[in-house]
């Protein structure tokens, strides 16, 4: 099974590296392009010894402690078997 966590910058929260691709976008003259925000990909393999119920709460966790810092980021997951 394999996990893939996607962690963004809150909404909230400025994002100035997303902001500066939009201008680059802009001036390279890409149309229609309102806002980017910028995040990070993971990919987690997992072994198979956790039923989906358990490597969900495992990977929030993971996510939660180690991948993002909760106080400017957020995330979603989703499994492929």
């Amino acid at each position: 099974m394999k996990a893939y966590v996607y962690v963004s910058m809150k909404k909230s929260v400025l994002d100035p590296q997303g902001k500066t691709v939009q201008r680059a976008l802009t001036k390279m003259g890409y149309k229609g392009v309102a806002d980017v925000r910028q995040g990070k990909y993971f990919e987690l393999s997992l072994d198979g010894s956790l039923d989906r119920d358990a490597a969900r709460a495992e990977v929030e966790r993971m996510a939660r402690e180690v991948l993002t810092n909760p106080v400017i980021e957020e995330f979603h997951y989703t499994f492929e078997d």
